[in-house]
């Protein structure tokens, strides 16, 4: 019996990733926004994402990470940051979604995303991080609780 090591690396993502985004993003709007929000538009991953995260690689105020497991994307991280304004005067770093196939979970990588993150922030001059997640989404509430980020506000809605 060989003992087969996989090495997981978490990078930055190159234009040869842009398939392996598209696919995590598809999976990531199937079992999150797919589930918990009918207005979404599941497909948009694949009408848009391959152009979003071709563009968002070459933009210095987005970070698109990766997982690369042995060549193949497992996971990715995108995050933006915004410039300050007159209502909010500090530059906000946002982390925009984050998906690890199921396979891969619960092996730190989540983690290791997340401080990727916040470094990546904390470097492009961000005084704030934030995430937004769904509240049925509670397996994602108590990930981010416990990597830093504190509730600040509750979205609700109705449907009309």
């Amino acid at each position: 019996m060989s003992d087969q090591r996989h090495v997981v690396v978490v990078r930055k993502a190159e234009h040869a990733d842009v398939d392996g985004l598209v696919t995590c993003s598809i999976a990531l709007f199937a079992e999150d926004a797919g589930t918990r929000d009918p207005s979404v538009n599941v497909d948009w991953p694949l009408e848009h994402g391959p152009q979003r995260f071709a563009a968002g690689i070459d933009d210095p105020d987005r970070l698109l990470l990766v997982v690369d497991r042995d060549g193949e994307v497992v996971g990715h991280l995108t995050g933006v940051v915004a410039e300050a304004s007159a209502m909010k005067p500090v530059r906000v770093a946002s982390l925009v979604s984050m998906y690890v196939q199921p396979a891969h979970r619960r092996g730190q990588i989540g983690g290791r995303l997340t401080s990727e993150f916040m470094a990546w922030a904390k470097e492009k001059g961000a005084e704030l991080a934030e995430v937004t997640a769904y509240s049925s989404n509670s397996e994602a509430v108590r990930f981010y609780e416990r990597n830093g980020f504190v509730s600040k506000s509750v979205t609700l809605e109705i449907a009309l």
